[in-house]
Formats: structure tokens, sequence, C-alpha cells
């Protein structure tokens, strides 16, 4: 095996929801598998830390200011990022949200906060991104981040199960539209990992008697992504798009 096949040298990539959890140890991963990183996020203080680890170990790194849900933000990042490091090519697109709610208790503010960030943020992201590749006759990867509850379904997560039912759909539609531009679009659905997200869940009695049902019986470790991620990225994923990789130690084998 050509461990250069893993190499991201001369890339350029795009995290989205970067300042915590998944995306913050991602964009160290990726960083360190040589390409410049573009951290994105709402709290700017957060990243400038992230910055500061990545150049620390001797990658490089730009901070910007990204709101997944406004499109004019969007374009503003790609703008500095490709003034700073040239065009971005790619794309991991992590931001989410959730707001756990029985579907019959889900109003119209609780379904668009969700749909908007998880799918509509996605698609612009992503878009953004691929006209500009287009553009400059770049090949590039786009990976989306969807879940397991993409793939099996959960009481109280109606709008969440929905959101991320939707970016694999979108995963697999985009590949087929990009697929001739050279771009190839895949995404990861993580299982259970402990983010700021869910960890008051998962310290409480009733999330930890779940993870006892757990196949693995544990939760995923965030660092447990990074190398199904660079291998989408890199040219060792070069035959690999519309595809949806389960990292979830075979939650999506049983359904719980």
């Amino acid at each position: 095996m050509n461990p250069a096949l893993f190499s991201l040298e001369n890339h350029i990539a795009l995290v989205t929801g970067a300042s915590s959890g998944i995306g913050h140890c991602v964009a160290k991963g990726l960083a360190a598998a040589g390409a410049k990183v573009v951290v994105a996020a709402r709290r700017s203080d957060k990243l400038a830390e992230l910055v500061a680890e990545i150049e620390t170990a001797g990658g490089q790194a730009l901070a910007v200011s990204m709101d997944v849900t406004d499109k004019a933000t969007i374009a503003a990042a790609y703008e500095l990022a490709q003034q700073q490091f040239g065009v971005i090519d790619i794309i991991v697109n992590n931001a989410g949200v959730a707001d756990a709610k029985n579907f019959l208790k889900v109003d119209d503010e609780s379904l668009d906060f969700v749909m908007n960030t998880n799918f509509g943020g996605v698609w612009h992201v992503a878009q953004e991104g691929a006209k500009r590749m287009v553009a400059a006759k770049t090949p590039g990867s786009i990976i989306n981040i969807s879940s397991v509850l993409g793939l099996t379904a959960k009481a109280g997560q109606t709008a969440y199960c929905a959101s991320k039912g939707a970016v694999i759909q979108l995963t697999r539609s985009m590949s087929l539209d990009l697929m001739k531009h050279n771009i190839r679009v895949n995404a990861i659905a993580p299982g259970w990992f402990k983010t700021e997200i869910n960890q008051d869940y998962f310290n409480s009695p009733a999330g930890e008697e779940y993870i006892t049902r757990m196949p693995a019986r544990r939760l995923g470790q965030v660092e447990e992504l990074v190398g199904p991620i660079i291998m989408l990225a890199s040219a060792a994923g070069s035959f690999v798009t519309g595809s949806v990789l389960p990292v979830d130690g075979a939650i999506h084998c049983t359904g719980i």
C-alpha cells in the first residue's frame, strides 16, 4: 500500500461547525494529513483557539465566521478563504443542531431550526463550494455528515431523523450531478459520539442504560471519524462517490 494515497498535501479543506466536537477534531486530523484547513463556525473565539492548536502542531489554518443558514456569510467565508489559501477542494459539512421533540410537539420554529441548519446548511455550503470548484476546473471531495438516525429512526427525534435522511438523499443526488466535474460526494453516518449536543443525555441514567444495549457497549471516540473522512477526502477514495458510510459500531444493523 502507498501511504501517499491518504496524503492531503496541496489540498484545501473547509470544515463547518468546527468550534467544538466532531468538527474540531476532524479539522485537526485533516491538517495533520497535510491539508490547509479553513475552520468555520459562528463562535470565532473557539475558532481562534483551534487555529492556534493546528499551527502549533505545524499545520496551516484559517478561521472564518460562517452561519450556514445565511448564504451571505457562506459566500463571504469562501471568498476570504480563496484569497488566503486558494480554491477549497475538500468540504466537510459538519454543522448540525438537534431539538428533541415528539412529532406532535414539533412547531414550525423547531422544524425550521433543525432543517435550515442540518439540510439547508449542507445544501448551500456544498453548492457554493461546488460552483467555485467547477469554475476553477478543480476536482474535489464533498463529505456530508449525516447520522445513523438518517438510516434508522428514534422516537422523539422526528425532525432530526428527517433532516439527516434528507442529507443522505442529497448526497446521492449530488454525486450524480457532480461526477462529470470530477467532484466526489459522500456521506458519513456517525453513530453515538459524546458531544455538546448529547452529553447531558449520555451522562444520565437513561443514556448510560442505552449504551449497554449498543453492539459495541460504548460510545464512539470522535477521533474514530478522522480516518474514514481522510479516506473519502484523499486519493484513497478516488472511485468512491455517492456512498453513505456508517461509523457507528454496527448500531444501524440493530435499529436501536
